[in-house]
């Protein structure tokens, strides 16, 4: 708890024993992880946050500074405590502290190591040595809260002392590194100049002049490494302002690939090896960046051809220029040519550079040439292991063979080892930022001592191999490369497939949402008809009232379930059948007078016998069609006459009805006075039925409130009787208690007089006179002793 008291001292109203406090936690922190965790979850960040804000930030006293190394401890390598602040949103409380306001408040030596703090407080959140999912969860929330915004606007703004701009710049760069969000930010940043210009062509000006305070050189080279790591949309960007396409032909804007090259060749060596580094950086790990940069053409005087930017560079290594300059252009050939066959076999295409490599390796020069030796044996070894063998006389086994006689394998292995034995290797090796005394010490690059790591073993294997093993490992990457490509086809076409799939769903559920407004739609057309025919049956009931002579009839069919026009299409189905049942029995008058008078034909006399003979074989033919005639109108006859008495039958029962239901109607002699009583009857009916079913409602309504009133007694009485359970339990422990205590007493009491009667015992058997009064002060308590006895038992539990 001795922590914790010591963070109530914060909290006191003496600012004495509050900075005291401070100074005390802060050198118990230094160095203790057990004790900062204990600290931070003791409220320390909010009590610290909150001192910053009352001493006004920035501008406060040594009390924010103290403050800001406290939180520093607190925050320095360790995670969990990291990640404690950034859940309980500390960081969106650090965006006042660099609202540094009006340029002309000043800068007083207090502020400015305030704010010097701070910013190295800002990079203990996101250094490149945490965790790579917190730090970005921080890179995250620092973008959502408009901290990164402040210091941007920091980085552009003027009148800011030198080392706060240089440390600025640094976190900016942190911030931003491998977070592609903050990345494209900060390339959509512009310096408040005109015509504006964007910040990272400003910062690249200040890197390549020679100018400028070698610290800041240093950390605006820090800041395009950050802005480049993981980001090759950037590197894009950086290497297309270098394409001819690109180039802005009226030369009114200055490009960040213009600066670059100028800086590459400038006469400053620092600012060589600044930009050699800066523009390695736009390459790293990005092989279609290393191809584009093959196009690049510089024009070096007036009247000669353009010379390509990777000849220039080599053109510029056989001139013997200062060890910082051929080392910066050496690293940035090597990581060129890494993983890039191409570009392997340009550098190898121009015949000067091979004999100008096997010459640097093959000398024996100073200690100080040796890393030159080094890495010229590495950009060798590299031009073999990354040898697609597409030029005949720089294949890689005459490569090899040319190391031998010329070099010698041990001796280039030897010579390649240099690098790594140098003694600012390691020291490049261990953060990615260019931290350097001084200039003569910035030799090696952090990302390029990875490279070394890397190929520096792969290459010593390359030497030794043989044509053989060469052979049968080309066939295996070969395979390899097979194999990769069907990998990579199925899973385009698994890709394809899956997004076919998220089109057809989409599609699905498309459907499915016009089906179901569809039905909604069908829904509420046939409610909508529903009500229409209610109102239109309402109209004509209403209708039926106003016209009651008239709409008898239709009413009580209507009430019988029968439309008007039913019962006029039945009438006229029965008219039909009754003209059609006419117009056969005409047909049959006419047919049974045509058999009639050729019967007479036939038996009249005067006729020969030829023309007898002739008409009776005529007559037999019409007599036999006539009979077949007359059984089919008979049977169509039969059959309309049974549907004409179905209909009758039908039609007989619908006028039963109809003058079932016509009767209550009036007719029309009676009078008007008669069907307004009939009327106000029916409404007076109607009207007391509504009173009746009203006062129903009201009494189901009280019954209802009556029996939620009574549910509740109900309730209450339930918590009630439960109270009184408990109370009940808890008397029933407590005089099991008192009998237990009782009984206790009683046996301490009975075991008291044994003792007392065994001594009075002894005294008698000594001769020492025992007082009656005492015995019988003995038997009398006796006596109670055995009458309290015997009330407990009688009274036994409650």
């Amino acid at each position: 708890m001795g922590v914790s008291r010591l963070m109530d001292l914060l909290a006191d109203s003496r600012e004495v024993i509050r900075n005291d406090g401070v100074l005390l936690l802060q050198a118990l922190t230094r160095s203790n992880g057990a004790i900062q965790k204990i600290v931070a979850f003791e409220n320390a960040f909010e009590r610290l946050l909150d001192i910053i804000t009352e001493e006004g930030n920035s501008d406060g006293g040594i009390v924010v500074e103290d403050c800001l190394i406290l939180l520093q401890n607190l925050l320095k390598n360790n995670n969990s405590n990291q990640n404690f602040f950034k859940e309980g949103s500390y960081i969106q409380r650090m965006k006042p502290w660099f609202d540094v306001g009006d340029e002309n408040s000043g800068w007083s030596a207090q502020k400015v190591t305030n704010l010097h703090v701070m910013l190295q407080l800002v990079r203990v959140l996101v250094s490149p040595t945490n965790p790579p999912g917190a730090t970005s969860s921080c890179q995250k929330a620092m973008f959502q809260c408009g901290l990164l915004q402040q210091l941007c606007t920091i980085l552009m703004a003027t009148g800011v002392p030198a080392d706060i701009l240089t440390e600025t710049i640094n976190t900016v760069s942190e911030v931003i590194r491998g977070y592609q969000v903050n990345q494209d930010y900060f390339a959509s940043v512009n310096a408040p100049s005109n015509p504006p210009r964007p910040a990272i062509v400003v910062l690249l000006m200040s890197m390549v002049n020679e100018r400028q305070p070698f610290v800041l050189r240093c950390a605006v080279l820090y800041c395009f490494q950050c802005f480049l790591y993981k980001n090759q949309k950037g590197q894009g960007e950086i290497v297309s302002t270098l394409l001819p396409s690109t180039i802005d032909a009226t030369g009114n804007s200055v490009s960040a690939g213009q600066l670059l090259c100028g800086g590459l060749f400038s006469t400053d060596s620092l600012s060589n090896w600044c930009a050699a580094v800066a523009l390695a950086h736009a390459l790293q790990e990005n092989a279609t960046q290393k191809e584009q940069l093959l196009r690049v053409q510089l024009a070096t005087s007036i009247g000669n051809p353009p010379v390509s930017l990777l000849q220039q560079c080599t053109n510029i290594l056989s001139q013997g220029s200062k060890i910082q300059t051929r080392v910066g252009l050496l690293m940035l050939l090597c990581t060129w040519l890494s993983n890039c066959p191409i570009a392997v076999t340009h550098f190898l295409h121009n015949s000067a550079n091979v004999p100008f490599l096997t010459g640097q390796i093959a000398e024996n020069l100073g200690e100080e040439e040796q890393l030159v030796q080094g890495l010229c044996a590495l950009l060798l070894g590299i031009s073999i292991y990354f040898n697609d063998n597409s030029l005949e006389s720089y294949m890689k086994e005459k490569l090899k063979q040319l190391i031998e006689k010329r070099i010698g394998k041990e001796n280039f292995i030897e010579k390649l080892g240099f690098i790594s034995k140098h003694e600012l290797y390691s020291r490049a090796s261990q953060k990615p930022q260019p931290n350097f005394p001084s200039p003569e010490y910035m030799i090696f690059d952090h990302e390029f001592t990875k490279l070394v790591k890397e190929l520096e073993g792969v290459i010593t294997k390359a030497i030794y191999k043989s044509s053989e093993e060469d052979k049968k490992e080309e066939e295996v990457k070969k395979t390899l490369e097979q194999h990769d490509s069907i990998v990579t086809h199925y899973k385009n076409m698994i890709r394809e497939q899956d997004l076919q799939l998220e089109e057809l769903k989409q599609q699905i559920s498309t459907l499915k949402c016009q089906n179901e407004q569809l039905q909604t739609a069908v829904t509420q057309q046939v409610s909508q008809i529903q009500q229409h025919k209610d109102q239109y049956n309402l109209l004509k009931v209403q209708l039926g009232k106003d016209n009651p002579h008239q709409g008898s009839y239709s009413d009580a069919t209507q009430m019988n379930g029968i439309q008007p026009e039913e019962v006029g299409r039945l009438r006229e189905e029965i008219e039909e059948l009754k003209s059609n049942q006419e117009l056969l029995q005409s047909q049959l008058a006419e047919k049974d007078s045509l058999i009639e008078n050729l019967k007479s034909s036939q038996a009249s006399p005067g006729t020969n016998e030829q023309s007898s003979a002739t008409a009776s074989a005529q007559d037999s033919e019409q007599i036999a069609e006539l009979k077949q005639e007359l059984a089919t109108l008979k049977s169509q006859l039969n059959s309309q006459s049974v549907e004409i008495t179905k209909l009758q039958t039908e039609k007989q029962e619908l006028l039963q009805k109809t003058e079932t239901f016509a009767k209550p109607a009036p007719v029309p002699g009676e009078s008007e006075a008669v069907a307004a009583a009939k009327t106000t009857d029916v409404e007076g009916r109607l009207s007391a039925l509504l009173q009746e079913t009203k006062e129903l409602k009201n009494e189901i309504k009280a019954l209802s409130e009556e029996r939620a009133a009574i549910k509740e007694q109900l309730d209450a009485s339930n918590s009630t009787i439960a109270i009184l359970q408990n109370e009940k339990n808890k008397l029933e422990v407590d005089v099991t208690d008192s009998k237990k205590e009782q009984d206790d007493l009683l046996v301490l009491l009975a075991d008291q007089d044994q003792k007392i009667f065994s001594l009075k015992n002894k005294l008698k058997e000594l001769g020492h006179p025992v007082e009656e009064e005492d015995e019988l002060e003995s038997g009398d308590q006796d006596d109670e002793e055995d009458e309290d006895e015997d009330n407990g038992k009688d009274q036994g539990p409650i």
